[in-house]
């Protein structure tokens, strides 16, 4: 049983820290019938990843390990449940290489890697109630497990951090480590720093939660409990660091709906609540910028978004899904175990009950405060909120999960022009590769949909009037993956391609509405007539029962597509040269409901040349509520070759964005 609401210092979600510690000791109490015999493997139910179950069990341990940590601390190590006992019993036949349940060494499974870098984080944390307790014999061989951390190979991505966690902490404890591993590591993430204090987890344009959860995470956590400041981690560098995440968390607290949901992009998903991790570090470190108040108002929202909707279960399981299990959301990674690193998101347990982030009142996410409008450069988003229906939007025109001029397919979590905190793409059957839903999409004469990952970013600014204005161009290809079986990491697939023309895409959204430009350029050679038409798609709706779907013309003649459930409606109308829609439905293809609805507007042919114009809207209104009146759009002759846009709004602002032109590459 929760604790009863406290809505006088908690008006906005009745969570306090009570809540907080029901729900971890809950997690770590459903998960004790599951432990090995030893102790040292965690074996919960469901599909095993790649790396087979002994690395899942190890991946049970570690991460169910870094919320006992965290509860632990919380509590200045008073344990009144046994965890460090039984968590102690662990490490001790998991490092022993003749035990039964010894662990994979991190220099013979690169999960191992990710794991032990939780491990060394929790020792380090609950230092004096267990590290410094353990017998002589389990030390020495925890330090021979973790050291062979030393030398590895990692790739340049959010995995230097667990180098840097693990060789930290054997530095401390008198264990072999490598200044130049860590000095190599440091350098990979100063590479991956973007504008605006955002980080791109690799090389390609990889913007997703990993930002926050993994490389905002470690470096201020590193400074805080290790001793490297001034030695490793030069002052300067800190500086930075805290000057980044403020930034960041500046961004991101915009990114999560008035229910808490955070923003459903992105892979790994199956980790939750662990979007959360980036606010609590600022907490925890004292460098986020952000008021105790509203810290923990994201936080708790976030928790009790996934724990209303069946998150853990009712076994008080982390399943891998989103609200209940959905296995088809897991990446080839993904574990029975892997759920757990939702528990990052409750880091802000490590803080005793009297500090500000419990005791002062919640206060409201900027949703709720007033209607959000936001560029955020780095990833090429433009951020709607409106405080009428709680949904944060994210119009996408620079993230996709692949390098510019990629030939991959498109990446469902990544590659859309829209993702919401109240829709994800369909993730499962022939829409995952054939892409309906936020997509601008030129079908071929077997009706195959061409993919845009590798396009280009022309601009993401903010325009007079309360504008947002972004574009994106790129040649687009059709794409058999049929033979691609490749582990999933996030990134599109590939295979054998057939090229297509030069789209380019301009997005502009204000008042929560998206004005949807598009222009198919033709090639200087001869258009494949197997190119049928252009078609746009609006955003995805789910639920278990079959949203309702509407199809027609207005009184112009334009047409209009649209689908809703009791909550949620989505719908396109044609401004421009778009000449009928319907709307794809999909089951059992999203962790929302077993069905699903996507609305779609096509062109009679390919325009090419010319501009096609559409509303792109989604809201919490009813199937009856009247639809808002709709943008004027005129076309006219731009610079350079291109064309200017002039909407006229309903309330008489009038906006121009000129859609360059493409440059006369064969294809």
């Amino acid at each position: 049983m929760m604790p009863s609401e406290d809505r006088d210092r908690s008006p906005y979600t009745g969570w306090t820290r009570r809540h907080w510690t029901a729900l971890a000791d809950r997690m770590l109490g459903a998960v004790d019938p599951y432990r090995s015999p030893g102790g040292a493997r965690i074996e919960l139910p469901g599909p095993a990843s790649r790396n087979g179950a002994v690395s899942d069990g190890l991946e049970g341990f570690a991460r169910t390990f870094l919320l006992a940590g965290f509860r632990l601390a919380g509590e200045k190590g008073a344990d009144p449940a046994g965890m460090l006992e039984r968590y102690a019993e662990g490490l001790a036949a998991g490092t022993d290489p003749y035990s039964p349940e010894a662990w994979p060494r991190p220099d013979e499974l690169g999960q191992a890697k990710v794991e032990a870098a939780s491990i060394a984080l929790v020792l380090q944390l609950t230092r004096p109630w267990l590290w410094d307790r353990l017998d002589d014999g389990v030390r020495e061989r925890t330090t021979a497990w973790l050291g062979t951390v030393v030398g590895q190979p990692y790739p340049p991505i959010n995995w230097v951090w667990f180098r840097i966690v693990v060789e930290s902490f054997l530095r401390e404890a008198g264990g072999p480590w490598s200044a130049g591993d860590i000095e190599e590591d440091l350098a990979v993430h100063a590479s991956l720093r973007r504008p605006g204090g955002w980080l791109s987890d690799g090389q390609e344009r990889a913007y997703d939660h990993y930002t926050g959860w993994a490389l905002h995470l470690y470096p201020l956590l590193w400074t805080h409990l290790f001793d490297v400041t001034g030695t490793l981690c030069p002052p300067a560098l800190r500086q930075t660091w805290t000057a980044d995440l403020a930034r960041y968390l500046d961004d991101a607290v915009s990114l999560v709906g008035a229910d808490g949901s955070p923003l459903m992009q992105g892979r790994s998903l199956t980790y939750r609540f662990a979007a959360a991790a980036p606010f609590w570090v600022g907490a925890v470190t004292g460098t986020g910028g952000q008021p105790p108040g509203l810290v923990r108002r994201v936080a708790s929202g976030m928790v009790r978004h996934f724990t209303d909707h069946g998150a853990p279960d009712r076994d008080g399981l982390l399943n891998l899904g989103w609200h209940g299990a959905w296995p088809a959301m897991r990446q080839a990674y993904s574990g029975p175990g892997s759920p757990y690193w939702a528990t990052k998101g409750m880091l802000g347990l490590m803080l005793p009950a009297e500090h500000p982030v419990w005791t002062d009142p919640e206060l409201p996410l900027p949703v709720e405060t007033g209607d959000v409008a936001r560029v955020i450069s780095a990833p090429g988003w433009l951020v709607g909120a409106r405080r009428g229906d709680g949904i944060a939007v994210v119009l996408n025109h620079g993230t996709d999960h692949a390098q510019p001029g990629a030939l991959t397919a498109d990446s469902p979590l990544y590659a859309r022009l829209g993702y919401s905190t109240a829709t994800v793409p369909p993730l499962a059957g022939a829409a995952a590769t054939d892409p309906v839903d936020n997509a601008v999409v030129l079908l071929d004469d077997a009706g195959r949909a061409s993919h845009r990952s590798g396009f280009e970013t022309l601009f993401a600014r903010e325009l007079p009037g309360g504008v947002l204005a972004a574009a994106s161009r790129g040649p687009v290809r059709w794409v058999d993956v049929s033979a691609d079986d490749s582990p999933d990491h996030g990134s599109g697939r590939t295979g054998p391609t057939t090229p297509g023309p030069v789209i380019t895409v301009v997005s502009l959204l204000r008042a929560g509405t998206e004005v949807r430009l598009v222009r198919v350029d033709a090639p200087p050679a001869q258009p494949d007539p197997a190119w049928r038409s252009v078609r746009v798609g609006g955003w995805p709706v789910a639920a278990d029962a079959p949203p309702e779907t509407r199809t027609g013309t207005g009184p112009s003649g334009a047409p209009y597509a649209g689908a809703g459930t009791s909550r949620l409606r989505s719908r396109l109308r044609g401004l421009l040269g778009l000449h009928s829609g319907g709307v794809a439905t999909g089951k059992d293809d999203s962790p929302l409901g077993a069905r699903t609805a996507t609305p779609w507007l096509v062109t009679d042919g390919v325009p090419y040349g010319e501009v096609l114009a559409a509303a792109v809207i989604l809201d919490r209104g009813g199937p009856d509520d009247t639809d808002p009146l709709d943008p004027a759009v005129a076309v006219h002759s731009g610079p350079g070759g291109g064309h200017r846009a002039e909407l006229t709004w309903p309330d008489g602002h009038t906006t121009e964005v000129d859609l360059p032109a493409a440059p006369h590459e064969a294809v």
